[in-house]
C-alpha cells in the first residue's frame, strides 16, 4: 500500500510540484556500476539473476548489455573493468551513442538515484528528474535523479544513495532497507527537462540546490 504524506503535490518556493511516496522498502541497485555484473567466479557486485526484469528467474536480462547472439558483452582492456559485464542503466548521457560505451551509463556506486515505478510514472515522473529521499532511521537526507527502471514497485535506489543515507551497504547481493515506510522519496516532475546527465554527486547536489529544490523533510512523519 502507497502512502502520501500531508504535503503531497506541494510547492517550493520556485514553483517545483512535487509529492511524496513512503517505500515499501529499499533493494540496492548496482545497475551502470563497472563491477556491477561479470562472469561466475568474478568478484561482482550483485548476483546475476538480479539482472533480470523485475527479478524473475526467467525474465529478460535488463542489468547488463547483450550482444546480437544473446550474449553478455565484456569490457575491454580500455574499459573501466576489464572482464566485467557493461552494466546499463535506463538513463543515458545522450552524448555518449556508443551502447558499448560505460560512460554512457550512470554510476550506481557514485550517484545517488531512485528506480521508476508505476505510480511516480503515473503522477508524470520521467527518467532523469530529480528527487529528495529521506530515511527515518539515520535521520540523514539525499538528492538523487531517477535512473533506471524494471521494477514497478520502484522499491530499489543506487548503492550510492544507500551509503550517502547512511546504511552500511557493499553491494547489491543481500543488503536492503526491509522496513515498510523507512525510506521516504520526494519526486519533482519534469525538474530535469534539459536532460541533464551527471557524473559527480556534487554536481548532482548544486544543480538541484540552484533550480530551488529541498531535502529538508523537518516537517514529515514516519507511515502508520
Amino acid at each position: 500500500m502507497v502512502l502520501w504524506s500531508a504535503c503531497a503535490w506541494a510547492q517550493t518556493a520556485v514553483q517545483h510540484p512535487s509529492f511524496e511516496v513512503y517505500r515499501h522498502r529499499m533493494d540496492v541497485d548496482v545497475d551502470g556500476a563497472p563491477r556491477a555484473y561479470g562472469p561466475r567466479g568474478i568478484d561482482a557486485l550483485d548476483y546475476l539473476s538480479n539482472a533480470r526484469l523485475e527479478g524473475k528467474k526467467h525474465g529478460p536480462i535488463v542489468g547488463f548489455l547483450l550482444d546480437d547472439h544473446g550474449k553478455p558483452v565484456v569490457q575491454g582492456p580500455r574499459d573501466p573493468a576489464p572482464g566485467y559485464y557493461i552494466s546499463q542503466t535506463a538513463y543515458v548521457d545522450e552524448s555518449h551513442e556508443d551502447e558499448r560505451d560505460m560512460a554512457r551509463y550512470v554510476d550506481a556506486t557514485k550517484i545517488s538515484y531512485v528506480v521508476l515505478g508505476d505510480v511516480a510514472k503515473a503522477r508524470g515522473v520521467k527518467l532523469g528528474d530529480f528527487v529528495a529521499v529521506y530515511s527515518f532511521k539515520t535521520k540523514k537526507s539525499v538528492f538523487a535523479i531517477v535512473a533506471d527502471d524494471g521494477n514497478p514497485s520502484g522499491d530499489e535506489g543506487s548503492l550510492h544513495l544507500l551509503q550517502a543515507l547512511g546504511y552500511p551497504f557493499h553491494d547489491g547481493k543481500d543488503d536492503a532497507v526491509e522496513k515498510e515506510g523507512e525510506i521516504l522519496v520526494r519526486f519533482y516532475p519534469g525538474s530535469n527537462p534539459g536532460h541533464l546527465f551527471f557524473r559527480e554527486q556534487r554536481n548532482l547536489d548544486l544543480t538541484a540546490t540552484k533550480i530551488g529544490l529541498s531535502r529538508d523533510f523537518s516537517g514529515v512523519q514516519a507511515s502508520k
